[in-house]
């Protein structure tokens, strides 16, 4: 998902995709842990847009 269309979102469709990212996250790393996961660099990606998501959250927080 590209940033611009993270910042399009409302804070409550942000906190769905978080909700829905992390619980991905967790399964990736069930994978990861039991030798399953072929492209590991996809725990990273899951990271990092759940970090972005969670900036544009308290971004739009603080102007509102």
């Amino acid at each position: 998902m590209k940033i611009s269309e993270m910042k399009e979102l409302t804070e409550g469709e942000i906190a769905a995709k978080v909700i829905a990212m992390e619980t991905e996250l967790f399964k990736l790393k069930f994978q990861h842990g039991i030798r399953q996961l072929d492209n590991t660099a996809k725990l990273s990606f899951i990271k990092k847009d759940i970090a972005r998501l969670k900036t544009i959250k308290r971004q739009k927080a603080e102007t509102a």
